[in-house]
């Protein structure tokens, strides 16, 4: 180590983290990659700032990884888990099965290698990233969705079925047994017979869930009457701490254990202090983790082996991307979400080093063998946030919705004179409201799946694409008088209101918006209303915020009016200067002022001629008890 020693070390890495990620982002990269570009430069294979310890830093960082599956458990409550019992064991079963058969008879054809060591490489190949692709999916917020939530099955299984494999290594040893830095272990249970060693490993699971269920929420509780913010906090890293040391000592995976107690404690009252205690360290220490896999690439051994580390990167990615993809071909998902679930997945994983190294003590590979598969490891990680953006930008535009395309739009038999498009939880309720009030609308949706579920809820519904002219006509737009656009995604949004002001200019068109940028580009289309999506829950709950702290109902609605009439004519007037920032911040300013002036001079001066004593609200509430009195005496 450097002679500044420990602070230097944490100098370099945070210097490096603090300029490279930046910089990644605005490239539109994501953190990940400012991550791993930053290991490369300060790796000992570039600049050189840190040494040979980048594996140490490693093992340490690796820590982070335990952390956000301790975190991703607490977003999982135990019933939504059982729901992905079939893709955990279905998708994660066949995916490391199938995955590790076609690498083995790959390395077994192309190579003159052993069939236990070919064999131990495709079980280690099949594996993929949790650290990466968690990351990766979670920034771009797509760990949700069908394909997010796919890929995170996956994993899942992934990390449990390290343990078997594991165990099973050892019984492809062809050499003496061999020694190496970094994984070796013995752990506690290694001298018991395998009866107990297995009743110890099933004893330790259960005892994870039992306390999490009984044992640590009221351990918390008592931890909170203290009112210490960093007690609470040393608390929330010692029960992660503790069970990453008690998994390691049973042979287990840490992370399994960590996520196992975030998802029985997903229902606890201390969820949410728990994620906000641990965030920060997991954020940090995976970005350390990711830093240590760039400075671990070994470019002097890539040289070295330029060809063949090539081929073995191209050929996993290859592999992998086609055995994902069939796969969820196979297991009936969407074009848009299996492209993401097999672009995502195509890398190796932090755990092949671990099932590399523990290969190599074990004497099942050579160091020969396992050095250029290292090396292809990391740089197919450091690959994986290129290959998203790929599929992101190049092939989901073309391909990404092949398979709502191969859906012919449904036969529309009914006109009405109101459309709405986008039929999900904003548009239904604009629906059912309308419905309610005796008018007809006729609901177009481009969801497959939505719209099979909601003619299962008896809900006429109509499958199709509202941006396209033929089929807003087909809707009886030429007859309409308004149509709603209610969809979820904003360029889809304003597709359709091209689209209607094109071909129907009759029409009146009313848009809701998701973003600020989605208003503006909204209020340049000359729309009969742009509605933002949650200002008027936002206005209602500030309404009911001041009525409970005393303000006369008539006095509240009459500024929530004013309000919102002022706050909008405020957006109109500065639509036009939001390009460019110094202005836009400073008639912003101005227009806020003002409309704060302009209410408080409303309460002050005009409320004081509208006999604000006259609140049929206040008045019940002041002579409840005399009312009550009264009944009381006359009864």
């Amino acid at each position: 180590m450097h002679e500044g020693g420990f602070f230097y070390q944490a100098f370099v890495y945070l210097s490096a983290a603090v300029i490279a990620v930046p910089v990644a982002k605005k490239l539109g990269l994501g953190s990940v990659l400012g991550y791993l570009i930053a290991g490369v430069l300060i790796g000992p294979f570039v600049f050189g700032f840190i040494g040979e310890e980048g594996q140490d830093v490693m093992h340490f960082a690796e820590f982070g990884v335990v952390m956000m599956l301790f975190l991703v458990g607490l977003e999982l409550q135990p019933s939504l888990l059982w729901k992905l019992r079939s893709p955990i064991l279905g998708l994660g079963g066949v995916q490391v099965i199938v995955a590790s058969i076609i690498i083995f008879g790959s390395v077994m054809v192309f190579t003159s290698l052993p069939w236990q060591t070919a064999l131990a490489i495709g079980l280690t190949l099949a594996l993929s990233s949790t650290a990466i692709v968690l990351q990766t999916l979670s920034e771009k917020g797509l760990l949700k969705t069908e394909g997010g939530q796919n890929a995170f099955s996956v994993l899942l299984f992934q990390d449990v079925a390290v343990i078997p494999i594991l165990a099973f290594l050892p019984l492809l040893a062809i050499t003496e047994v061999g020694t190496t830095v970094g994984y070796e272990s013995h752990t506690w249970i290694d001298s018991l017979p395998i009866v107990l060693r297995t009743l110890v490993v099933l004893g330790v699971i259960v005892s994870i869930i039992v306390s999490g269920k009984y044992l640590i929420s009221p351990a918390f509780r008592l931890i909170a009457h203290t009112r210490l913010r960093e007690l609470f906090t040393a608390a929330a890293l010692l029960l992660v701490i503790g069970i990453t040391i008690l998994m390691t000592e049973v042979g287990l995976s840490p992370a399994l254990g960590t996520f196992l107690a975030g998802v029985v404690l997903a229902q606890s009252e201390y969820r949410h202090e728990l994620e906000t205690d641990i965030e920060p360290f997991k954020g940090l220490l995976l970005g350390l983790f990711f830093i240590a896999v760039g400075a671990s690439i070994d470019f002097q051994l890539i040289i070295n082996n330029t060809g063949l580390i090539a081929i073995i990167v191209l050929g996993l990615v290859i592999v992998k991307l086609m055995v994902l993809y069939v796969i969820g071909n196979f297991f009936g998902m969407r074009m848009d979400n299996n492209l993401l679930f097999a672009f995502g997945l195509a890398q190796g994983g932090e755990f092949s080093f671990v099932l590399l190294s523990y290969a190599l003590q074990n004497g099942v590979v050579t160091g020969t063998t396992a050095n250029p598969l290292i090396a292809s490891v990391a740089i197919s990680m450091a690959l994986t946030p290129l290959l998203m953006l790929l599929n992101e930008k190049l092939i989901q535009p073309y391909f990404g919705t092949k398979k709502e395309e191969d859906r012919e739009a449904d036969v529309i038999d009914e006109q009405n004179e109101v459309i709405i498009a986008g039929f999900g939880r904003y548009g239904s309720t604009i629906g059912r409201f309308l419905q309610a009030n005796g008018t007809q609308a006729t609901y177009l949706d481009m969801d497959p799946n939505n719209v099979d579920l909601l003619r299962k809820l008896g809900l006429k519904v109509f499958y199709g694409d509202a941006s396209r002219h033929d089929l807003l006509n087909a809707a009886g737009a030429q007859a309409a008088k308004l149509l709603v656009v209610a969809v979820d995604y904003s360029d889809k949004a304003l597709e359709i209101i091209e689209t209607a002001k094109k071909h129907f200019p009759h029409l009146k068109i009313i848009s809701r918006s998701k973003t600020w940028d989605d208003y503006f580009h909204m209020l340049d289309k000359d729309l009969h209303g742009v509605y933002r999506e949650f200002s008027d829950v936002a206005l209602r709950m500030a309404a009911e915020a001041l009525s409970l702290i005393g303000y006369r109902s008539n006095q509240v609605h009459r500024s929530l009016k004013k309000f919102r009439k002022h706050d909008e004519e405020f957006l109109k007037q500065i639509v036009d200067s939001r390009h460019e920032r110094k202005t836009f911040i400073k008639h912003s300013r101005q227009v806020i002022e003002d409309l704060e002036k302009m209410i408080l001079d409303d309460i002050e001066s005009v409320a004081k001629d509208k006999d604000l004593g006259w609140d049929i609200t206040t008045i019940k509430e002041e002579f409840a008890p005399i009312i009550k009195k009264l009944k009381e005496e006359n009864s």
